[in-house]
């Protein structure tokens, strides 16, 4: 099943899951199934990440432009709130934000697309996070967001004294500070994610 957002470019994917007394079976990615509903993206990388605290934000975070990534996220261990804010120049959601809880309970997945910052906090202690992007790693086209910008201002479910951060979240920009590298016109007319 997939669903749109508020933002209605990111997507939220809940996948079929089928169970009995031995576990369960489930296709997590299919490239055919997301065609036809609308999401046409060819996905080069697979990333992993733990988290070993409750509390540990990672975010908010992109890629510029050549680099650009479509990122389809989701929770296999513990629960995580995912948030997407939109970054596009022109778009009418500017500085917005969408947020949803992924867990390996719900097994769902939320697609976030180019020209939206991606970041996520932990709501239990060991929490892993696997994802698939678009677009290859580059140091040079890494970019990020101070995930408490108060004009975006994300209401993150954990008190702010318990987030756990990297130096270069501690350190990242507003979104005022940084250069626009999207826009919402050229995304809306090719096509984007599921757009």
């Amino acid at each position: 099943m997939i669903q749109p957002l508020d933002i209605p470019e990111v997507k939220l994917i809940t996948p079929k899951k089928i169970g009995d007394d031995r576990g369960f079976f489930s296709e997590t990615f299919n490239q055919a199934s997301l065609v036809e509903s609308g999401v046409d993206l060819n996905f080069v990388q697979d990333n992993h990440s733990y988290s070993a605290a409750k509390g540990v934000l990672r975010g908010l975070h992109y890629q510029a432009p050549p680099f650009a990534q479509d990122k389809l996220v989701r929770c296999t261990k513990g629960r995580i709130y995912d948030v997407a804010v939109d970054i596009r120049k022109g778009s009418p959601t500017f500085g917005q934000y969408v947020g949803a809880e992924l867990s390996e309970e719900n097994w769902t997945q939320i697609l976030v697309p180019k020209g939206f910052a991606h970041g996520f906090i932990t709501l239990e202690d060991g929490c892993e996070v696997q994802y698939k992007v678009t677009n290859y790693y580059s140091k040079e086209c890494d970019r990020n967001i101070a995930w408490n910008d108060p004009d975006i201002a994300i209401e993150w479910p954990i008190d702010p004294e318990l987030i756990t951060l990297s130096d270069k979240d501690t350190n990242a920009p507003l979104l005022s500070k940084v250069d626009l590298v999207f826009t919402y016109e050229s995304e809306h007319a090719s096509g984007g994610a599921g757009q």
